[in-house]
């Protein structure tokens, strides 16, 4: 059988299964369905099915589907059809990190007229959205409609309608921070020896998640990774210190800021405020001090 006839029995063999599944066919379904067929075939097989208009592209649920058109209910602008279908694979390849309006235009090669009637009616459609991007301010992004934008779009958890929240920030880190110091001071209370209330006062980021889910302080789910920037931010803070467990993941700990007083930082010296004006002379003197006083004679 020559390489024409194979390609012809394909075709037919896709019209076939189009036909019968009314709600259209995916890739995958293809894939299943026309094992023998190469790939590259039944993508140039697909395309000249669309050209033609026997086919038609949509999509459900984020998945791509191929739904077979009825020769008479096709439409005299086929025209538009293929020009729509190239906008729409652009905004597909594009992800949930979008494009914008420009570069569409620029890989399209359509003018802004017919590029703007076929991005509204997709929108109308519901077929795609436009989401703002926290990289600039009166910039938008094109996307499918059921994908969900990427944090490089939205900021993430910390962005409301393209502003940083930084006193939500704060107070997350608060809490992080509020949650380690318990840790710890219940590995002090349980006792045991340095190492041990050390190995156990360290806490994995799943749990601190938990804790600030169960505080309910946050309108949004925060994921592992926005809880992991947050306890990050504390290590940097000098308010904790983080480790690595032998599964790769990071551990936290909150930390004693200051080292242990030296012998001159336990005498009432030490802590007097008013030590840069002691002298041998005048009302501040350590003659006269009863703060002295009472330290030697407690030691």
């Amino acid at each position: 059988m020559s390489g024409e006839s194979v390609r012809v029995n394909a075709e037919s063999r896709l019209l076939e299964l189009a036909q019968q599944n009314s709600d259209g066919i995916s890739n995958e379904d293809l894939k299943q369905n026309m094992p023998q067929v190469p790939l590259q075939d039944l993508t140039e097989i697909i395309n000249k099915l669309l050209k033609t208009g026997t086919l038609e592209l949509f999509t459900s649920r984020g998945e791509l589907l191929y739904k077979y058109k009825d020769p008479s209910q096709k439409s005299a602008g086929k025209g538009s059809d293929i020009e729509a279908k190239l906008v729409y694979k652009i905004i597909e390849e594009a992800g949930n990190k979008g494009i914008w309006i420009r570069d569409i235009r620029f890989k399209s090669n359509l003018n802004m007229t017919q590029l703007n009637k076929i991005l509204k009616n997709f929108e109308t459609k519901s077929i795609i959205k436009a989401v703002k991007s926290v990289a600039a301010s009166k910039k938008k992004v094109y996307m499918l409609f059921d994908l969900e934008p990427d944090s490089s779009v939205t900021g993430g958890a910390w962005y409301q309608d393209q502003d940083f929240e930084s006193e939500f920030v704060d107070v997350l880190s608060q809490q992080c921070h509020r949650y380690l110091v318990h840790r710890l001071e219940d590995a002090v209370k349980q006792g045991g020896g340095p190492l041990l209330v050390h190995n156990r006062a360290y806490t994995k980021a799943l749990e601190v998640q938990n804790f600030i889910s169960d505080l309910g302080i946050s309108k949004v789910a925060l994921s592992i990774t926005d809880i992991e920037s947050i306890l990050y931010t504390v290590v940097l803070d000098n308010n904790a210190e983080r480790t690595m467990a032998p599964d790769g993941t990071f551990l936290y700990k909150a930390t004693n800021k200051f080292l242990p007083p030296t012998g001159l930082v336990k005498t009432s010296c030490g802590i007097c405020l008013l030590a840069d004006k002691c002298a041998s002379t005048g009302s501040v003197n350590p003659n006269t001090c009863v703060y002295i006083a009472d330290w030697l004679n407690k030691s």
